[in-house]
């Protein structure tokens, strides 16, 4: 009896060690196949035949777990040898061998695999290493990987312009808790910033990173708290981002930056109170840029290239709200300053930064290829994106990342460089501020349309007055006359000249000459009559080319004897011929893009031809105003009050209403009758949606469970070719409604429960849930 039971004992022993090792693959089915246990306690002879049969056949699977455990070891000597020598191709085969045989190998061996990959520099290669992470995120695996090989891996992927995986890896790690300095992730959004979508996500990363340390939430005492605090936004990584937003056109994301700077804390420099100016100059901001406006004047550290922008800046938002007497007030401020600084020794005092490096700076004065918004060579020192690229070792050697930190901030300053060839109202002349003939377009234009003629007039007298040009032909009067004739209003032309004439203000010869040509092109004989009638009584001598011109238009009329005339008149004041006609030759250069002259800029408002509707930017300044205070009641009635008032309202304004409403909470039903009213209003106006619209309309939907509402939004933006950020609206969804509809569908239901349902299963699909 007692024999009989040790030998249970063995037996029960045995059957547990062969449950342990069933787990193994190899030997599965083996160990099932060669072993059936039967037990009786009346049959000890047929127990000790099985055990001595099954004695026999574990030897043999025990040797099939060793030959087994030496091809993993042999498959991990290759791999990594072939890692070693750069075998991608192998290395990837017997990587997906591995992963049949035994799954993902060792921690050490992936990150030699990614690290590999990502060092081809081979878009392939990166996309196989990304896939190969995603899979172990997947399978709940994420501990195979460091922090630096992920980092690395989302470098790699900036630079060869994928910016989707790139930003989700960035994610990743903040949600392992495995942060990223802010030294590294701002030279990856940095590359990321070269397409329209990747300067999206970096603009939504910055945010996102930033939300974690507003109002306080991070103590910096704590030392725990170091890794996180390193990851704390600086300038830089701001700076990147919102050029990225200026550059696409996606401001209305870059002030919501600009609100987060304050409530984090953070430190501004020179650079981000310029790129201030030009988003809120993009976004109709006037009294923003007023009160910025006190502070880059106190900031010594600012150089008169910055400055210049500032100013163009300023200028133009006070043309884009109609205020005209702004904006030729700091007109003729910069005239006064500029002759002050040339007429008197305090020249030096309005000198600024850039004329210390010396007068020959490439950003000096902006070129006439800047102007017209031409690319110019000299202005650009692109950074090819893997000149500074490092092995993985280099890469994890710098452990506070000082080159990825440098190589941020040499891509910053070559996107900031871009930003002034945008500056075309003003300009410098030896570190001096001066009006460019682009702003005298845009003002006299502006005075004209508004039939304010005498404020027009009182401006140039003043401007004159003020002025002290190189020479007589480069004027502020010729400017205007100029701008007149090219916008083809040579009539209010002529009355500026009589209105000069009467207030005894002399004007040269070419203003004459100039208007003299644009009567001969419309064939207006009797106006070029008048007119040479009026500059024989000023004394002002025609050139060559107008008299060229009245004798041709003398032939055409059949009076030879006029033609006789002016021929003689002309060789009588020793006038030499011109073999070609300045004017036209102007004009044909202009065509050509040789020559991109203020006839251009001209041409240019002319094609645009629309008339600035300033009520628009004045409503929208108020509405946006109550939104930021979550002043909704009053938005509305503004807004209704600027319908009656016959102003139509554009995406500007409803984004500013929408993101109020999400700003408040819980405000859904408002935004959904507002969604309609959006479309109701775009099929009947034109008006067209952007992405930050819509984003923001999607957003407060897919908080607020709307998914019937978010599902149309995500319909326009894929018509639409927009970039939708879905793993910002599968987190969201994950946060929110993480439960929702995940059991089965319940047997009674209504039609309206149904559709939500069906919607909301849709839209869970659609972020790859």
């Amino acid at each position: 009896m007692l024999h009989i039971r040790k030998l249970s004992g063995r037996a029960t022993a045995l059957q547990s060690f062969l449950g342990r090792i069933s787990r193994c693959p190899c030997i599965t089915r083996r160990g099932h196949e060669c072993y059936t246990y039967s037990y009786s306690q009346n049959c000890v002879l047929t127990l000790g035949h099985g055990l001595e049969h099954f004695s026999h056949n574990f030897t043999t699977m025990a040797g099939t777990v060793l030959v087994q455990a030496r091809d993993i070891g042999k498959l991990h000597e290759e791999l990594e040898t072939a890692i070693g020598e750069h075998r991608l191709n192998d290395a990837w085969d017997l990587h997906e061998k591995h992963m049949r045989v035994d799954g993902f190998a060792r921690k050490s061996i992936v990150c030699k695999l990614i690290a590999g990959l990502v060092e081809s520099r081979d878009i392939e290669w990166l996309e196989k290493a990304y896939g190969l992470v995603e899979k172990a995120f997947l399978e709940h695996k994420q501990m195979l990987f460091d922090r630096e090989i992920l980092m690395y891996l989302s470098l790699g992927l900036a630079k060869c312009g994928l910016p989707i995986p790139s930003s989700t890896l960035l994610r990743k790690l903040i949600e392992m808790e495995n942060f990223p300095p802010v030294t590294a992730w701002s030279a990856i959004i940095a590359y990321m910033s070269n397409s329209q979508s990747g300067a999206y996500l970096a603009a939504e990363l910055v945010l996102e990173i930033g939300y974690k340390f507003q109002d306080g939430r991070i103590d910096p005492r704590k030392k725990c708290n170091e890794p996180l605090i390193s990851m704390k936004p600086n300038a830089t990584a701001l700076n990147i981002a919102l050029v990225g937003c200026l550059v696409f056109g996606i401001t209305r994301k870059g002030e919501q930056l600009l609100e987060m700077i304050p409530r984090i804390n953070m430190r501004t420099d020179a650079t981000s109170s310029i790129i201030m100016a030009h988003i809120y100059e993009r976004n109709g901001r006037r009294e923003e840029l007023k009160k910025l406006r006190r502070h880059v004047e106190d900031v010594d550290s600012i150089t008169d290239i910055q400055l210049r922008q500032f100013y163009n800046c300023l200028l133009s938002c006070h043309l884009k709200f109609g205020d005209l007497e702004s904006a030729s007030q700091m007109v003729l401020e910069m005239l006064r300053k500029a002759k002050k600084a040339q007429n008197s020794l305090g020249a030096a005092n309005l000198r600024f930064e850039a004329e210390k490096i010396g007068s020959t700076s490439p950003h000096q004065n902006v070129s006439v290829k800047d102007l017209c918004g031409v690319k110019s060579d000299k202005h650009e020192n692109p950074v090819t994106p893997w000149r500074h690229f490092l092995c993985y070792e280099d890469f994890c050697r710098d452990r506070k990342f000082l080159s990825l930190e440098s190589e941020a901030r040499e891509l910053l300053n070559n996107s900031v460089v871009k930003l002034q060839g945008q500056v075309e109202l003003i300009t410098t002349e030896r570190g001096i501020l001066r009006p460019t003939e682009a702003i005298y377009v845009k003002i006299v234009k502006a005075f004209l349309e508004a039939g304010n003629m005498k404020d027009l007039v009182e401006f140039i007298i003043k401007a004159e007055k003020e002025d002290s040009p190189m020479s007589a032909d480069n004027s502020v009067l010729v400017h205007v006359i100029n701008s007149c004739i090219s916008l083809g209003w040579l009539d209010k032309a002529y009355d500026l000249l009589d209105e000069m004439r009467l207030a005894g203000i002399r004007c040269s010869s070419s203003v004459y000459n100039f208007l003299l040509k644009a009567y001969h092109q419309e064939n207006r004989i009797d106006e070029m009559k008048s007119l040479i009638r009026d500059a024989r009584r000023a004394g002002v001598q025609l050139d060559a080319s107008s008299y060229e011109l009245l004798i041709q238009s003398r032939v055409l009329e059949k009076d030879t004897a006029g033609a006789l005339n002016l021929f003689k008149e002309m060789k009588e004041a020793k006038i030499p011929r011109g073999r070609r006609q300045e004017f036209d030759m102007l004009v044909e250069r202009c065509e050509e893009g040789k020559d991109a002259h203020l006839m251009s800029k001209l041409l240019q408002e002319i094609k645009e031809g629309q008339v600035v509707d300033s009520g628009v930017h004045d409503w929208n300044s108020v509405i946006h105003f109550f939104c930021k205070k979550r002043l909704m009641q009053d938005a509305e009635k503004a807004l209704k009050k600027m319908r009656s008032l016959g102003h139509n309202p554009n995406v500007q304004t409803f984004h500013s209403m929408v993101t109020g409403y999400a700003a408040i909470g819980g405000k859904y039903i408002e935004v959904a009758e507002l969604w309609g009213e959006m479309k109701s209003f775009a099929s009947s106006s034109g008006m067209k949606f952007d992405v930050e619209l819509l984003d923001a309309v999607l957003y407060t939907f897919v908080r607020g469970g709307f998914f019937t509402r978010a599902n149309e939004v995500v319909e326009m933006m894929d018509k639409g070719d927009m970039f939708v950020d879905k793993y910002k609206y599968r987190a969201l969804f994950l946060k929110y409604h993480k439960t929702l509809y995940k059991g089965k569908a319940p047997k009674f239901q209504t039609e309206s429960q149904l559709k939500k349902r069906e919607a909301a299963l849709a839209f869970k699909k659609w972020v790859g849930l």
